[in-house]
């Protein structure tokens, strides 16, 4: 029995991940945003080990998360599932930072280095990140027109290459990011072509399967199969940078 804490645990992928791996025997460790949110986890929240509460837009309330995580001991492995898509402007944090970037990339980045470190972890990411730029001189959105699809798929770009780099520098971490796909949920839209067990079943799998294929670490999945990423994301010069960015956009260093 594994012990897993996964963020954005109140719906979609993040909802549906918890499900299946508390329905495996698991000991799960929910997330929601806010007190309101954690409420629709009731039901769930009587079979999990517990439900820990951040906005993860807000760097304070990522560390005191990180805290509450720390709380219920070290976990076996950590699901960073929770992101936003799509915003109209550029929505600043109370650090002034962009809602995408802060969501999608401090988050998991911040709670990377203060979460007692778990033997895997794996990295929601998806296929959109191909698309996006490897320039790093204005991840923060500060001096460029917004645009949020491209900001979405920068963030996906730079959440890829940090679980690549986390795989590089410490590897006694099982560290893996994943495709899920365009699937139906609130993000994706009922529009959605992809299938939505499929879209939560390599996280699951990758977080505690003994099978020989997810015992491997740096790769970037979609259903279960090694997919190629982005050059930047396998390429160290470029993880070293990110890495030196997101220290100084959160005063927090990683390696």
């Amino acid at each position: 029995m594994a012990r897993i804490f996964i963020t954005g645990s109140t719906d979609g992928l993040g909802l549906a991940t918890a499900r299946t791996l508390l329905k495996d025997g698991h000991q799960v460790l929910l997330h929601a945003r806010t007190r309101e949110r954690a409420a629709v986890l009731a039901e769930l929240a009587a079979q999990a080990a517990g439900v820990v509460i951040g906005d993860l837009s807000s760097a304070a309330e990522t560390r005191d998360l990180a805290e509450q995580v720390n709380g219920h001991g070290r976990m076996d492995a950590v699901i960073h599932n929770a992101g936003v898509y799509l915003s109209p402007g550029r929505v600043a944090t109370p650090e002034g930072h962009s809602r995408t970037l802060a969501v999608n990339v401090l988050a998991p980045y911040i709670l990377t280095a203060l979460i007692e470190r778990p033997r895997r972890l794996i990295y929601v990411s998806s296929g959109m990140h191909h698309g996006a730029r490897g320039n790093l001189q204005d991840i923060d959105w500060t001096g460029r027109r917004w645009n949020a699809s491209a900001a979405y798929s920068e963030s996906k770009l730079h959440v890829s290459a940090l679980s690549a780099s986390v795989a590089r520098h410490w590897p006694s971490v099982l560290s893996n990011s994943v495709d899920p796909g365009w699937v139906p949920t609130k993000m994706g839209g009922p529009g959605a072509p992809d299938d939505l067990a499929m879209g939560h079943d390599t996280q699951c799998w990758l977080a505690v399967s003994n099978d020989p294929a997810a015992l491997g670490s740096a790769g970037y999945w979609h259903h279960r199969r090694r997919q190629k990423p982005a050059p930047e994301v396998t390429d160290p010069d470029f993880q070293d940078r990110l890495a030196d960015k997101l220290a100084e956009l959160t005063g927090i260093t990683l390696f």
